[in-house]
């Protein structure tokens, strides 16, 4: 009988000469055998099929649950484009330092079996709502099942008047810090979402929640199944209110991160980024600029988005020039959140690469 390598039998198959070591290491490969500190596997052996891959088709489905600007569903299938190879073996870590929506958090989930996983926003309540949704999904649900029956049969006007009194209410609890009413505060903000113009979350100078009502005709605000989905993915993910440079213990050599920071406006007029009180401005760009060099030092692989100022200004180098050692790709886009119906459309956006 004829013998191949660990090495060999990976490039046939098309899978790491690691993850051959693991399937031998688990009987899984018929007739294979360890010599001295090698793995020899026979010739015809045919490739075992991935549990992990099973685990993918048997896991429940799940997505975001609240529309965020900038969300990535759009864009899942080129993002994926980017995964680094060994992701869900060697690359066992996985962090999202600007979670948003969390739709590349939830792919990324739903495909790889990983050993730990960092979120963090500076949203707050963005991160309040992520946390009740792991620790107390049940009791959000009930929440969100009273808001649904009571706003969804309701006439324009009587929406209305709900709406703002919920509105003023989570301004009201938003900002006192009270533990007590973390599940109240989610399900507002889950509901504020689901109900408002255009699913914005924007706040005013005071920190306020300031987005009018929106016109949809039957909003789904208590989506049972999914939330429940999401509660289960989220058991063993570390979810952290804070600085994306808080993430830097987390991050090793093991480690994929992806970076999707507040975008660089387009016009002086497209801002989206007070999604909290703070700015994100140039100087704040180029900061995280730097502290992906600082990743790529650890050597974790790093991908970035942002908006492509070539766009508006074919001159405009301002991500070139910042990250010229970095591999940049130009992908198309749709504008799926803006204030103006005008200001939606296809664009180009950037994913940047470390490796």
């Amino acid at each position: 009988m004829e013998y191949i390598s660990a090495k060999e039998a990976g490039e046939k198959w098309n899978i790491s000469q690691r993850r051959v070591a693991i399937l031998c290491s688990e009987n899984r490969v018929e007739g294979a055998s360890m010599v001295g500190n090698m793995w020899l596997i026979p010739k015809d052996a045919e490739k075992p099929i991935d549990g992990r891959s099973i685990r993918y088709m048997t896991k429940k489905q799940m997505k975001p649950f609240v529309k965020w600007a900038g969300g990535k569903g759009q864009l899942l299938e080129k993002i994926r484009g980017t995964y680094p190879n060994g992701l869900g073996e060697s690359i066992d870590k996985y962090a999202e330092p600007f979670v948003g929506g969390g739709a590349v958090l939830f792919d990324v989930l739903a495909q790889y079996d990983l050993k730990e996983v960092y979120i963090s926003d500076i949203n707050a309540e963005l991160i309040n709502t992520y946390t009740m949704i792991r620790d107390g999904v049940e009791s959000l649900i009930s929440e969100l099942a009273i808001l649904q029956s009571d706003y969804v049969p309701m006439d324009t006007d009587d929406r209305k008047e709900l709406f703002y009194r919920k509105r003023d209410r989570f301004n009201e609890i938003k900002v006192n810090g009270d533990e007590s009413i973390n599940i109240e505060k989610a399900a507002l903000f889950i509901f504020l979402n689901k109900t408002c113009f255009n699913g914005l979350y924007r706040v005013n100078r005071k920190g306020l929640y300031n987005v009018p009502m929106g016109s949809y005709k039957n909003p789904c605000i208590c989506d049972e199944e999914n939330l429940r989905n999401v509660s289960e993915a989220l058991k063993k993910v570390t979810i952290v209110c804070g600085d994306y440079r808080e993430s830097l213990d987390f991050i090793d050599e093991n480690t994929f991160v992806y970076f999707d920071p507040p975008y660089r406006p387009l016009t002086t007029t497209a801002s989206f980024t007070s999604y909290t009180e703070n700015e994100f401005d140039d100087t704040a760009q180029k900061e995280l600029a730097e502290y992906v060099k600082v990743l790529g030092k650890k050597k974790a692989k790093v991908v970035v988005s942002n908006a492509d100022p070539k766009n508006v200004n074919e001159n405009d180098n301002f991500f070139d020039d910042l990250y010229s050692k970095n591999k940049i790709s130009r992908i198309q886009a749709s504008r799926m959140i803006n204030s103006k119906g005008s200001g939606r459309g296809k664009v180009k956006e950037l994913l940047i690469m470390n490796y």
